[in-house]
């Protein structure tokens, strides 16, 4: 198993001890029905998805082989059981085609973002999120909330990490969009000026 900081919990959790177990529900809780819900829109239906990863996760813990980080395996569970209920709800994803070797840089939003106050920043950018389609809303939350590495997000997603990296740029170009209507045109010009 991996060096992961849960490691003590799992090892309780997979005799027996629910107090271990409820532990790591309790530290995952807030992203595991965050991932939910940005994936299935309804937040009724992202408790109900929460409900049913945590449950997977308990069921298969002898399954997990710390191979990843024991929240990586988590969220992984979580976004298959988001897709399970969009199935049921015959409703999908929306995901793009992945084009190999594609390649661009755009430049960093830091600089704008450095002009609003933390808590305004903050609030601007979680709009912004909730206003992107599910599969980019769901990058963004991991790659950037979260900080997972495109090699851990790749597992969640069951995607290669290049692919992960196209999803990242492109989700990061449709948030700098939506951010760019949320702005004060004053920042954004001398966001635009700098780069």
């Amino acid at each position: 198993m991996s060096k992961d900081k849960d490691h003590p919990l799992i090892t309780l959790a997979r005799t027996g001890d629910t107090a271990a177990y409820a532990k790591l529900v309790e530290k995952y809780q807030h992203m595991v029905f965050t991932l939910a819900l940005k994936l299935v829109g309804r937040s009724e239906d992202a408790q109900e998805v929460a409900q049913d990863a945590f449950l997977k996760a308990y069921q298969a813990l002898n399954s997990f082989k710390g191979e990843s980080k024991f929240s990586t395996w988590l969220y992984k569970i979580t976004y298959h059981k988001g897709l399970d209920l969009l199935k049921k709800r015959k409703r999908t994803v929306a995901t793009d085609s992945i084009d190999e070797g594609f390649n661009i840089n755009i430049p960093s939003l830091e600089n704008t973002w450095d002009a609003l106050e933390k808590k305004e920043q903050s609030e601007t950018i979680k709009k912004a999120v909730d206003e992107l389609q599910a599969a980019d809303a769901i990058v963004i939350t991991l790659f950037y909330f979260e900080e997972l590495s495109l090699n851990e997000i790749a597992v969640v997603l069951s995607l290669t990490p290049n692919a992960v990296k196209v999803k990242v740029f492109r989700a990061r170009k449709r948030l700098a969009h939506v951010l760019r209507s949320k702005l004060e045109p004053e920042i954004i010009e001398g966001y635009e000026a700098y780069n």
